[in-house]
């Protein structure tokens, strides 16, 4: 079995190439630095030569999303929230478009993106990171719809805090390891769910909130 990983230089993507390594799976990684195991490539999914890369990577039977970027909104600067739509969202669907063509060819395969329980949130501290995972969310859950009748399965893993540079925030309740997300996965691997939301507590928590985060948004901007 042959995968491809999107982002496996750290974080979740590097645990999870270790892992399906160890299960005898064939593993291509691409990141914007070389990831020690596998079958590194280097490349910017922002960069004019990712298209190419994904093409040179040949048919595979699992894709998993697993690039990402988030920055707080620091004064004027809104260059860093561009880049967080640009890599979150846009490079996935730049590498749907690349992969997926081949998966429904083969009237199989497996995509998986890793989105966030943010995707429910309006974030005036991270806005681009928020919106590109609640944008990423319902492109995977729209594809799924399109895709899996045609044998190729979509899913949206929604993590809330994971302990990988990402997780900047200085309160991370319900924060997992990235071994613990890879066991989430791996059940994805197997069972091919449309979305997962994890921990289940925390999707609890930020379900509670959204709503009432958007509804203290409009308050602010009636006044």
């Amino acid at each position: 079995m042959r995968a491809l990983i999107v982002g496996n230089s750290d974080g979740i993507g590097l645990a999870l190439t270790h892992r399906l390594l160890a299960e005898g799976w064939q593993v291509t990684g691409l990141s914007r630095r070389a990831a020690p195991v596998g079958e590194p490539v280097v490349v910017d999914v922002t960069s004019a030569g990712f298209p190419e890369a994904l093409a040179g990577v040949g048919a595979v039977d699992l894709c998993v999303y697993a690039a990402g970027v988030g920055e707080l909104l620091g004064g004027d600067d809104f260059a860093a929230q561009t880049r967080a739509l640009e890599v979150n969202l846009l490079g996935a669907a730049r590498t749907v478009e690349a992969v997926v063509p081949g998966m429904l060819a083969a009237g199989r395969g497996h995509v998986i993106g890793l989105s966030s329980l943010a995707d429910a949130m309006i974030s005036a501290d991270a806005p681009g990171y928020a919106a590109s995972k609640a944008g990423l969310t319902s492109y995977l859950l729209g594809l799924d719809a399109a895709l899996r009748p045609r044998g190729v399965a979509v899913t949206a893993v929604r993590f809330g805090f994971v302990d990988t540079k990402m997780a900047k925030s200085p309160v991370t309740p319900f924060k997992i390891s990235p071994e613990r997300a890879v066991d989430v996965l791996m059940r994805c691997v197997r069972t091919r769910p449309a979305v997962v939301s994890y921990p289940r507590r925390m999707a609890a928590v930020t379900g509670t909130l959204g709503p009432l985060l958007r509804t203290a948004a409009r308050l602010r901007r009636s006044r």
